[in-house]
């Protein structure tokens, strides 16, 4: 079978240099390139075209989650962040940007060659440490939005209309298109009994759909 080859991205020489040796030392895995961070890492994404890329969130000049965002729109590979995050705000952050999968680093040698094929096969990881605080989330999402109605997708465009966001941005960070948008704003308005985009997001801050800073 061919090897999966990977891209390591982690601003921690030491840790990166450790890890690509153990990468190494098993034959289902290619190390085709290395970067110490997010700007770094399209670059040599763009010129190796990784199976997977193994993804650090905190990084300097360009952080694990807007690497992942922009990496979705540029390119196929799939990504496994590898992190010692725990926060909230980076789990689920590198998970709405499109994240494959999200292991911390104390997973053992066994779990992260685990992991990887799991994620080039087309599945999602998550660290078991984790795992109970996205299901507890999807859950409150899931009741918070139950009483009028909004589907996680219709949430997803209210979410970026209190950003103030085009259509057309919309459907970029979203991948659907200009239509698909419209018709879930048309939804949004219906089920909030609002007659434009403004009022709408007046509505749904007032209810506690969203935030008052989303």
């Amino acid at each position: 079978m061919k090897p999966i080859s990977l891209v390591i991205v982690d601003d921690h020489a030491l840790f990166r240099s450790g890890l690509v040796s153990l990468l190494l030392s098993m034959p289902q895995f290619k190390i085709i390139g290395e970067a110490s961070n997010g700007r770094e890492a399209l670059d040599v994404v763009a010129n190796t075209k990784p199976d997977v890329v193994l993804l650090d969130v905190n990084m300097p000049i360009m952080d694990g989650v807007e690497t992942v965002r922009v990496l979705r729109k540029r390119e196929r590979c799939r990504i496994l962040m590898l992190t010692v995050s725990k926060h909230d705000e980076d789990l689920f952050g590198a998970i709405t940007a499109g994240a494959d999968g999200y292991l911390l680093k104390n997973a053992s040698p066994e779990e992260l060659s685990t992991a990887i094929q799991n994620v080039h096969a087309g599945l999602s990881v998550l660290s078991p440490d984790v795992t109970k605080r996205v299901m507890q989330a999807v859950n409150l999402e899931q009741d918070r939005t139950m009483d009028i109605g909004l589907s996680i997708r219709e949430m997803e465009v209210l979410e970026n209309l209190a950003q103030g966001k085009t259509t057309a941005q919309i459907s970029a960070d979203l991948f659907i298109s200009d239509n698909t948008v419209k018709t879930h704003v048309r939804h949004i308005l219906d089920k909030l009994d609002a007659s434009n985009r403004a009022e709408a997001v007046s509505k749904a801050t007032q209810f506690g759909l969203i935030g008052k800073d989303s």
